[in-house]
């Protein structure tokens, strides 16, 4: 992208680029409409498009797509479903978007202690889904079928929050990939825990600049 559009026009990424080729095959993607589609969400922000796109399949993967990024001084951009308004999503340095949908599983529900773990591509309307015949609902409701990543990103609230509160309040545990591309597991599922600082609370509102959320519990 242009100056003109507020993007930076630093895009000297090959080789960061040609080890990711390696590392996903077809699964990173430089085509123009590709990267088009990740260059916006719904805010009003100037579209800047990242260099490439990456669609990761488990947090393994993320790790490895981190650590080639770090190592070439790529920027990493968390990329959801594109509903914020916040224009977090827009590459104004260039770099690498990480689509998430490909991570949208349902990985545990325990209906006894009233909790779950799910990728971070999945969305709220899959979620709710998935639990309907259990008597369980996921409750924080922004309005848009939003991806859980991008709510705990955007720490999330809606409809609902005055009864159950926001993403603040719902998430128990994360698993993120750092800038580093070290893997972090933020708590454990207990709900009452004084072991050490609050790092689930850390990456709660974050928007991505402190790593990719990739689990939530």
């Amino acid at each position: 992208m242009s100056a003109s559009n507020g993007c930076s026009t630093k895009t000297n990424f090959r080789d960061a680029v040609s080890e990711l080729v390696d590392l996903l095959h077809d699964r990173l993607s430089i085509a123009q409409s590709i990267r088009d589609h990740h260059s916006q969400d719904e805010s009003f922000h100037l579209p800047c498009a990242p260099d490439a796109v990456a669609f990761p399949k488990s947090i393994e993967e993320v790790s490895e797509i981190v650590k080639i990024c770090a190592k070439h001084e790529m920027p990493v951009v968390p990329f959801g479903t594109v509903t914020a308004l916040e224009g977090g999503v827009n590459a104004t340095s260039g770099g690498l978007s990480i689509d998430m949908c490909n991570m949208n599983k349902i990985t545990r529900v325990s209906v006894e202690d009233m909790d779950c773990s799910v990728q971070a591509g999945v969305t709220r309307r899959a979620l709710n889904e998935y639990l309907r015949d259990t008597g369980l609902f996921f409750s924080v409701d922004p309005g848009e079928n939003a991806s859980i990543g991008g709510m705990v990103a955007t720490r999330a609230s809606g409809t609902n929050a005055v009864r159950y509160g926001t993403m603040r309040e719902a998430v128990l545990s994360l698993m993120v990939v750092t800038s580093d591309g070290s893997i972090v597991k933020t708590s454990t599922r207990a709900r009452k825990s004084a072991a050490g600082y609050d790092l689930t609370r850390l990456f709660v509102g974050s928007e991505g600049t402190l790593g990719v959320v990739c689990e939530v519990t």
